[in-house]
């Protein structure tokens, strides 16, 4: 009944260069569901596959984004799994994950979301060998580390979005006490994603001028309460959101589709992601974040960021807290 509506070209051929841009998105929690629609409206890929157990909900899901699709440049968005992209996948993004239970230790948590990704992972394997994994569910550095281990994916192809959310809410704090467009500051937080995550006071800068110049020391009492609150709040902001809403979900859905565009575009940004720590400031053999290169083949370099001694020391503990935590795991 269309066949008189839209008459094809015979001259018009799509270019044979174009390759489109595929991913898949693992999970369609709040976090996977945020990530989803940041990347629909920012036409990060030509062909998006959600995936869930929940089928009803994924595909009620698929058909509400679906809906929206006038609106915006052109998505092929689907209900399916990573099996149904194939080795053309470029990213695959995994949300999935296990809620924790009342009472229930952050161990415990750990080694019930190591067996979600054992699943996961043995399809991703089988079907996309060549994608990049970016891994958004926590504990992100842990599961970073061990989707490495359990896929034997080179290192650069591996990605946890690690502290890129905890320097955007670092920046955006800082930026709302001096008055200033967020994008203006320039300040990371490195580390685990996490309670040991640590501020990086001494190249913080806004327009080159640093927030700290002479060293945390020499700061007085009402400059360091300030700026130990604005650490404080940037450490405890999901804690603070998910005691008030319940869970976090736009921000770090904006923050993932950051990596991702850096990714697809191959944009060589500096974001500070988790990936393999190889000896850098004495640290090894953990995932954890620091400021990397990240282009379409992933992690293309680390940036080797000057540190004070102070920084450095809170990095390597943090580290240790890391291997403390998989030193305990079951895997």
């Amino acid at each position: 009944m269309f066949e008189n509506i839209v008459i094809p070209n015979p001259c018009a051929e799509k270019p044979s260069f174009i390759r489109p841009r595929k991913g898949v998105i693992i999970g369609l929690g709040q976090v996977g569901l945020a990530c989803a629609y940041s990347m629909i409206i920012q036409n990060c890929f030509d062909e998006l596959i959600l995936q869930d157990i929940a089928i009803d909900k994924l595909e009620g899901e698929v058909m509400d984004l679906s809906h929206g699709m006038p609106f915006l440049a052109p998505t092929d968005l689907k209900s399916g799994t990573v099996a149904d992209v194939g080795q053309n996948a470029d990213i695959i993004i995994i949300t999935a994950g296990v809620a924790q239970k009342d009472g229930e230790s952050r161990l415990s948590l750990v080694e019930r979301n190591i067996a979600v990704y054992k699943h996961i992972l043995e399809d991703v394997v089988k079907y996309c060998p060549n994608a990049i994994i970016l891994v958004v569910s926590n504990p992100v550095d842990i599961l970073t580390y061990v989707t490495l281990k359990i896929t034997g994916f080179p290192s650069s192809r591996v990605i946890g979005s690690g502290t890129v959310l905890d320097s955007a809410r670092f920046r955006a704090l800082l930026a709302k006490e001096m008055g200033i467009d967020a994008r203006s500051v320039h300040a990371y937080i490195i580390g685990e994603h996490g309670d040991s995550e640590v501020a990086v006071w001494s190249t913080a800068n806004i327009g080159g001028v640093k927030i700290v110049p002479d060293g945390w020391s020499n700061l007085d009492k009402e400059e360091e309460n300030k700026l130990s609150e604005i650490y404080f709040n940037v450490k405890n902001a999901a804690y603070e959101i998910i005691r008030k809403k319940g869970y976090t979900s736009y921000a770090i859905g904006l923050a993932t589709t950051d990596i991702v565009k850096a990714i697809l575009y191959s944009q060589e940004r500096i974001l500070t992601v988790s990936g393999l720590m190889t000896g850098l400031y004495g640290i090894e053999d953990i995932c954890l974040s620091i400021p990397r290169v990240v282009n379409e083949k992933g992690i293309l370099k680390t940036v080797n960021l000057t540190l004070d001694k102070e920084e450095e020391r809170l990095l390597q503990d943090s580290a240790k807290v890391l291997h403390g935590i998989f030193e305990q795991i079951k895997f």
